[in-house]
């Protein structure tokens, strides 16, 4: 039997490959919001982040995460996701 493959996302923070269970994901819903997926499974553009401030602090700072969302973010938005992380 063949061994079952295991998801791999790239982190728009750091920009490497881990599973897709280590990430975090950011979605852009179809109503345009921006929230924290903690089931991976909302509908909507994705995005994935590792679950630390580094790695979220430079996806803002170079603007990769709206460029993965393909929308312009609030800096209210970063805090809340940024308080999400530090729950997590």
């Amino acid at each position: 039997m063949k061994p079952k493959k295991i998801p791999q996302r790239m982190c728009v923070g750091c920009q490497t490959m881990k599973t897709k269970k280590e990430l975090l994901r950011v979605v852009r819903t179809p109503d345009g919001d921006i929230v924290l997926d903690s089931s991976g499974k909302k509908a909507g553009r994705g995005a994935y982040v590792c679950n630390n401030e580094q790695c979220l602090t430079k996806a803002v700072k170079e603007k990769r995460l709206e460029r993965a969302l393909q929308h312009a973010i609030e800096p209210q938005i970063y805090e809340l996701l940024r308080a999400g992380i530090i729950k997590v």
